[in-house]
């Protein structure tokens, strides 16, 4: 008797069913899923072929988030994040007052964070996320600069539009190309802002009103926000560059965007001292980052006396085209990995790694190609260009009436290698060739209210006892029954890369496309998922091809396709 988890299940693929015409014809009995107990199920092991492959300068612009800081990892090398960003006015063709004198400018950047308890002086006490590295002593030496490269978000070529594009090695493009005189606009004599920079989780006391300003001692009400980067900028160069400046340059967002041309952010190692990254939201809605210029000017009211100054705010947001800009400088161990890949018999280990890093190409089962079958079943001896493996799965569901109930991939991690480094909580499997999702990822409405698509998964399993990282599987029953039973189905390649947000799958574009094979032309991509490019994270795999007297052999990754058979 079924239970009702089951019929649910039965249901859910009923529904994709649907969905995909293409599924009508396919025999559907049998064909829910089961559960990880997988009672009464045969399972078969298949080979894999999976190598890596090195991802090229890629498309750093429109990411979702921006990382900032440099990041060492024992098994990658080191990744430096700089930043640059058009601004805009929050006002356009502002008055600006006569005689206006500066009282402040400050640049806030939004942090990552999560309230841990109430602060004892009031508001609240805070843990920073999407920090990577040493969050306790890491420290940079952080440069904020006039950008002198004009950003644009589209150009025009031959009459037609195109979006403009900016790359992941572009970052000495812009840095020999700062506006002159060049000047460290956050040159603070405390060394916090600048030399000793760090991502503090301290909550930010802003404006406060009095509450009785004739008490011997004035009492006050503050407004608390959570942490953010808030840098004194140079008061001098923002009264001169902006306020004193031809009312025509702060008329309209391209003239002020073509005048002030944007910040660069800069990062570098502070003397000795250990590191850290930071993904941050420059551009978060109702809480952009922004530059707040706060200062005095001749009041406009004719009645006042002629010295009567008034206060004024002026904000400059950042937004428009942006870019993460990278230097990495990466292990010998692992460029070799990913620059040298065994396409063959694929590659003892995996390297996944985010940004302009490294992803791995999954080609399910073995390459061997010698037999086939007719239309009435018969056994050819001759190849059809499809695995050999893949023809007798089809042979098994046609003719001998088993259904392929579930299909997996298990990527065991390497523990010895990722020993101490950060682990990224997910990685994600698509269609390289056409750089789409597979149909399980497409298709998984399933939430646990934390993670999204826990079907299809990609999570990460950790030890009980250790909390490190052991396994990540991926569900890809649909995938491979689509295989299974249409025979003009293509088994394209599997791309898996390490993701920030498995929720983001548009993709950005690599400055040159890469050949997989290159007896084939046609054999490439050009793109890769947006998600990866923001993570600074990375894993090592173990892959296929692990020699059967290596301790690791039973860890080899394998597809694992679960059966119902007739008795």
């Amino acid at each position: 008797m079924y239970n009702t988890s089951f019929i649910k299940k039965i249901l859910l693929v009923a529904t994709v069913v649907l969905l995909y015409s293409c599924d009508k014809d396919f025999n559907a009995i049998g064909e829910g899923l089961i559960g990880d107990d997988h009672f009464g199920l045969e399972h078969t092991e298949y080979p894999v072929v999976a190598y890596n492959q090195e991802v090229t300068p890629v498309q750093s612009n429109g990411l979702p988030l921006n990382g900032l800081g440099i990041y060492d990892n024992g098994v990658f090398g080191t990744t430096t994040a700089n930043f640059v960003t058009q601004v805009a006015l929050e006002t356009n063709a502002p008055t600006i007052g006569e005689s206006p004198v500066i009282e402040s400018v400050v640049l806030s950047v939004p942090y990552f964070s999560h309230a841990t308890g109430a602060d004892p002086d009031g508001g609240s006490l805070y843990a920073l996320d999407s920090i990577y590295g040493d969050k306790k002593d890491g420290k940079l030496k952080l440069s904020v600069y006039e950008s002198g490269v004009q950003m644009r978000s589209s150009y025009f070529d031959g009459g037609s539009q195109f979006a403009q594009l900016y790359y992941t090695d572009q970052d000495p493009d812009f840095f020999a190309n700062l506006a002159t005189p060049v000047k460290r606009l956050n040159d603070s004599t405390d060394p916090s802002q600048n030399d000793a920079f760090f991502f503090s989780n301290v909550q930010q006391k802003k404006d406060s009103t009095v509450v009785d300003a004739n008490a011997t001692v004035k009492k006050y009400n503050y407004t608390y926000t959570a942490p953010e980067m808030r840098l004194k900028l140079n008061k001098q160069f923002f009264l001169d560059k902006i306020l004193k400046a031809p009312a025509s340059k702060l008329s309209s967002p391209a003239i002020f965007q073509e005048y002030f041309r944007g910040l660069y952010f800069k990062v570098e190692k502070s003397g000795s001292l250990p590191t850290n990254l930071a993904l941050l939201n420059f551009f978060k809605a109702n809480d952009n980052a922004k530059i707040t210029i706060k200062y005095k000017a001749k009041t406009a009211i004719t009645t006042d006396p002629d010295d009567t100054m008034e206060d004024k705010t002026l904000i400059i947001n950042l937004s428009g085209a942006a870019a993460n800009l990278y230097n990495d400088v990466k292990d010998p161990v692992y460029t070799a990995a990913v620059t040298n890949p065994n396409k063959t018999v694929g590659d003892e280990r995996l390297y996944l790694r985010g940004g302009q890093g490294s992803l791995a190409v999954i080609e399910l089962f073995s390459k061997t190609d010698l037999i086939s079958y007719d239309d009435q079943g018969n056994l050819q001896n001759k190849p059809n260009g499809v695995s050999d493996q893949l023809d007798e799965i089809r042979y098994n569901v046609k003719y001998k009436n088993w259904l392929a109930n579930e299909a997996n991939l298990v990527f065991s991690i390497d523990s010895d290698k990722m020993a101490g480094i950060w682990e990224p909580k997910r990685i994600y499997l698509y269609d390289l060739v056409n750089n789409i999702p597979i149909v399980d990822y497409a298709t998984d409405g399933s939430t646990d209210g934390t993670y999204n698509k826990t079907v299809y998964s990609g999570i990460i399993n950790l030890d009980a006892t250790t909390k490190r990282g052991t396994t990540y599987k991926i569900r890809l029953t649909s995938h491979v029954r689509n295989l299974i039973k249409d025979a003009a189905v293509k088994n394209v390649k599997l791309g898996l890369v390490v993701t920030g947000d498995i929720n983001t799958i548009t993709s950005g574009r690599l400055k040159n496309r890469i050949l997989i094979d290159p007896a084939n032309p046609n054999d490439y991509f050009s793109e890769v998922p947006r998600a990866s490019i923001m993570s600074p994270l990375g894993t090592v795999l173990f892959g296929g091809n692990i020699p059967s007297t290596d301790a690791n052999y039973a860890k080899r990754l394998q597809l694992q396709i679960y059966y119902t058979k007739p008795n």
